[in-house]
């Protein structure tokens, strides 16, 4: 059995801002507005997760494809 894993990248294609939801979209092999939506309302309703911060930590630390 082979496996190819796909490996996490800032979308090119896929982007608003930098990318970071459409290649979080492309590693799950979701739809891209599902992941941006989940991650807003993610975001929104818990206090726990700071939405921004992680998104610019991802920015940071994801390479771009």
């Amino acid at each position: 059995m082979t496996t190819s894993a796909n490996p996490l990248r800032r979308s090119r294609q896929h982007r608003m801002i930098a990318g970071v939801c459409g290649g979080l979209a492309a590693w799950l092999g979701w739809d891209v507005t599902l992941v941006r939506v989940l991650y807003v309302a993610v975001s929104l309703l818990s206090a726990a997760f700071p939405g921004l911060l992680a998104y610019l930590i991802l920015w940071i630390l994801m390479p771009q494809e």
